[in-house]
């Protein structure tokens, strides 16, 4: 690319013609695909390599050869070109906008078992669920909403609050005693290692892998009530643990609060979300 850093008077057409006549290989093939003359075409690519101060062509009665100079500028000018194609739509591209909505595990699959309420009236708009239990950063745009445990105090950031979560132990009958221990850095993982210790029947690194077992019949799993009262053939089998429960906040960029497709998400999955 440094060869195209230098101060040179360069018309910017000839530029495209040049592209023409290299991957064409000549003249009378490139005139075809541009709509231009042989004899413009050459004129042009002679006033190009005046202007470049270089040569660019072996000119042999079978065709134009690229020369070292020229082989450069094509690989310039073709790094180019697919940058301005990555930004220029194209009648196949998906036009919709995109929203990014990050969300713990739980978080996350209620409301992918829900798509249908967030998607249908929203036809518009490209969803894309970030499961994390990481907080990612909307300020910068990491994503577009995040549905957090705790009030954001950034003041670029603007939030709602929504449901209170509870916590509690589910099996598919009483008869379980042994726990599913998740190993994650989040605060019911941290409870069932101080609370359950060894009476553990196995150890789980994902939190959904808890669920699984638990509707298997393997063990008892600490979950989010909003989660475990979904499960038909799942029981609470102890009481809610108070430690646990916390609030739920909707955040996003003060800024992006007003777009039209950010807006509706927001409103859509608050009524989900707290319903």
């Amino acid at each position: 690319m440094n060869e195209m850093s230098e101060n040179v008077d360069v018309d910017w057409n000839d530029l495209q013609l040049f592209l023409a006549v290299a991957r064409e290989g000549g003249l009378s093939a490139a005139a075809k695909s541009c709509q231009r003359s042989a004899a413009t075409l050459g004129r042009r690519m002679h006033m190009l390599e005046r202007a470049l101060g270089k040569e660019l062509f072996a000119r042999h009665d079978r065709g134009y050869e690229l020369l070292a100079e020229g082989k450069v500028l094509l690989q310039a000018l073709t790094e180019i070109e697919s940058r301005i194609h990555d930004l220029t739509p194209s009648p196949d591209r998906d036009l919709r906008p995109l929203v990014k909505i990050s969300a713990g595990t739980w978080t996350t699959l209620f409301l992918i078992q829900r798509l249908d309420k967030l998607s249908e009236p929203l036809s518009g708009i490209r969803l894309r669920f970030v499961s994390t239990e990481k907080v990612l950063d909307i300020a910068h745009r990491e994503v577009v909403l995040g549905i957090r445990n705790h009030r954001p105090i950034e003041p670029t950031l603007a939030c709602r609050k929504l449901a209170q979560v509870e916590f509690a132990p589910y099996a598919t009958d009483s008869e379980q005693t042994l726990w599913i221990k998740v190993l994650a850095d989040i605060p019911s993982a941290q409870w069932l290692d101080r609370v359950v210790c060894n009476d553990a029947i196995c150890e789980v690194n994902v939190p959904r892998n808890s669920l699984d077992l638990a509707l298997a019949g393997q063990g008892i799993a600490l979950l989010p009530t909003f989660i475990g009262d979904a499960e038909p053939s799942l029981h609470r089998v102890g009481d809610t643990i108070e430690a646990l429960g916390h609030d739920q906040w909707m955040v996003t960029h003060q800024d992006d609060r007003y777009l039209p497709e950010v807006r509706q998400l927001i409103d859509k999955i608050c009524d989900v979300l707290t319903g």
